[in-house]
């Protein structure tokens, strides 16, 4: 089970937008399973839609913190005979970031030809992970020299600019931690990270997770008394997750202060016995993929969509 399906995160996603219009709960997020819901509407107005969804996860409506390394146990269990989901009217149901196992595709597949229904792939992607059972000098041997460079040689660099000290601001500094990453993001990316409903729901995951043996750590790195790069990360059941980041744009030109800010903290995961991954999770940087080069771990994983309807099945079959 990944940090995503911890009760604090499901449980405060669905605080959040559980009322949403038209979402309905058909199995709780629990015993470290992901929930499911139903979300009813009329895409483009005009079709009506019933589709399921892991709790978390949002497919044409909303957009919300993404919710990863998802697996179709709960779905499977929903589908016995006296369940809910038996007799729910669904017409389609979308499963977003399944880590991606041959079993689990190929069952999934079998229920579908079973029962007449259409499966598509609607996006694939990778999970970047850093294994921290080895050495820290162990892992930077395994890098390439640009890499290592960026993640730790051009720590003399910053020395020389002034001291280095690194904190973490939770609990009692939480809020600014969030308005400065909203503020860096509006800088690089014109927008903030996090509007107001998906700081609401970091802030009460967070103070959730720490009931369940999570640790949040809302890393800052200082140089000279300024704070200069911000990470977003928790410490949960053996890993850290990498969440969020944000850092002063051009303040140096030899520096990468993100990378650098990684470095000091994949370090410290190295170091710690109780930890064996550091996890960045998916997507890309704005430039270059800067997670696969740090990466020693990939996890593959793929969105799905399960059409059962005879109208949405002959929509999409025109369509494709």
């Amino acid at each position: 089970m990944s940090l995503f399906q911890s009760s604090a995160w499901q449980k405060s996603w669905w605080e959040i937008w559980g009322n949403t219009p038209g979402f309905r709960l058909v199995a709780p997020g629990e015993n470290r399973r992901c929930g499911i819901y139903l979300d009813e509407y009329r895409w483009r107005n005009v079709v009506p839609i019933r589709c399921l969804q892991f709790v978390g996860t949002n497919y044409r409506r909303i957009s919300t913190p993404r919710t990863e390394y998802n697996d179709l146990t709960s779905f499977y269990d929903a589908l016995e005979p006296g369940r809910e989901l038996t007799d729910l009217p669904w017409n389609e149901a979308v499963f977003r970031d399944i880590i991606d196992t041959t079993s689990e595709i190929n069952r999934l597949q079998r229920l579908c030809l079973e029962r007449g229904w259409l499966l598509r792939i609607v996006h694939q992607d990778t999970a970047y992970q850093i294994a921290t059972d080895i050495t820290f000098d162990e892992y930077l041997s395994s890098l390439g020299p640009n890499t290592r460079l960026r993640l730790f040689n051009r720590r003399k660099v910053l020395e020389t600019v002034g001291p280095i000290e690194l904190e973490n601001f939770w609990p009692n500094k939480a809020q600014r931690f969030f308005e400065r990453l909203n503020e860096l993001h509006i800088v690089r990316w014109g927008e903030p990270c996090f509007e107001q409903r998906s700081l609401d729901f970091h802030l009460c995951f967070l103070s959730r997770i720490v009931e369940e043996g999570g640790r949040p750590e809302l890393s800052v790195l200082f140089c000279d008394k300024s704070a200069i790069s911000f990470l977003y990360n928790v410490v949960y059941e053996g890993r850290v997750y990498n969440i969020q980041a944000g850092y002063i744009e051009g303040f140096h030109r030899k520096l990468a202060l993100g990378t650098l800010h990684l470095g000091y903290c994949i370090e410290a995961a190295c170091s710690d016995p109780e930890l064996n991954s550091f996890d960045l999770l998916a997507g890309d940087g704005k430039n270059e993929n800067y997670k696969k080069r740090l990466a020693n771990c990939e996890v593959p994983m793929v969105s799905l969509m399960v059409v059962r309807g005879r109208l949405l099945k002959l929509l999409y079959r025109l369509k494709h």
